[in-house]
């Protein structure tokens, strides 16, 4: 099946890109995306997704849509221009490409379309799935807006998935990355109090939801793109030093996590504690259902 991806330079694109067997590429370096990914199968097209709907070329026989791309949450302070980039590149990225689906002649089949579970906010201890309100913070309301822009493409007869992705851990970036170093040098630890949740997912059970999303229509709308089990701060943190033969017991005080990465700490204090009600209705097999199984794949252990 000819499928279309944006986002593909990410830890997540580029898994995914291993599954598919006919893959088309957005991208707005050519060039880089061609060297880094040594794109053998695949067709490139160049999509600046702030500048307008795609090339219609690229839309040509494509039965699937895979719409990962967006400013990076995770990197650099939120300054207002940073704030923006964020939203912009999903909100407005997202409408661009409806707009290029509307004006191709053969429709896709499917939208994948990212979401992030940032859109509940900071919840505490409440157990949240697809059906729970969504939040009222800045990621909360950008992931609204988000998954709007993407549901538009239904008028056009495109049924349409929103995969809320939590932390997704792989072995070359993402979250797990950023971790390893400290807890490799024996500073790693909570953050906080440890108390709040954690849902994650590993990077090669989101890349198989992703595509058994496209693959199987009784889903559409908002799916928790989560592992079944969330776990606090204060347990991952316990098994990631268990993996890694570390101790685990120098943690960062909120205070001090806001003064090192700013607004974005709220963002890792915050709690939400997802079960993934939608992929397990439907039969979605985990490959890493638990915690530990998936920190010894990833580490090697």
């Amino acid at each position: 099946m000819k499928s279309l991806v944006t986002g593909a330079t990410g830890m997540v694109g580029r898994r995914l890109l291993e599954m598919l067997d006919e893959p088309v590429v957005l991208t707005r370096d050519t060039q880089r995306c061609r060297s880094l990914l040594g794109l053998d199968n695949a067709s490139v097209f160049h999509w600046d997704p702030a500048a307008g709907p795609p090339p219609p070329e690229s839309l040509h026989g494509v039965k699937a849509i895979y719409h990962l791309a967006g400013e990076p949450v995770a990197e650099g302070r939120w300054t207002t221009a940073k704030r923006n980039r964020i939203r912009d590149s999903r909100v407005i990225g997202t409408r661009h490409l409806v707009q290029g689906i509307a004006r191709a002649g053969e429709k896709p089949d499917v939208l994948v379309s990212a979401s992030a579970i940032g859109i509940y906010g900071d919840r505490g201890d409440e157990v949240l799935d697809e059906l729970s309100s969504p939040g009222t913070d800045f990621l909360a309301e950008v992931c609204e807006q988000w998954e709007a822009e993407a549901q538009a493409a239904e008028e056009f007869g495109v049924r349409v998935v929103n995969p809320r992705i939590g932390i997704v851990l792989g072995r070359h970036g993402g979250a797990l990355a950023k971790m390893l170093l400290p807890f490799k040098l024996g500073l790693g630890g909570r953050l906080g109090n440890g108390r709040q949740y954690m849902s994650w997912i590993h990077v090669d059970d989101l890349a198989a939801l992703l595509r058994f999303a496209a693959q199987n229509s009784p889903l559409s709308g908002p799916i928790c793109a989560v592992a079944p089990e969330p776990v606090t701060n204060a347990e991952f943190t316990r098994e990631l030093a268990r993996a890694l033969h570390r101790p685990a017991f120098v943690p960062v005080p909120g205070i001090a996590l806001k003064l090192i990465v700013g607004q974005f700490a709220e963002v890792l204090l915050g709690s939400q504690r997802i079960v993934p009600t939608g992929a397990k209705r439907v039969g979605y097999p985990y490959q890493f259902a638990k915690l530990p199984d998936a920190l010894r794949d990833l580490l090697g252990q």
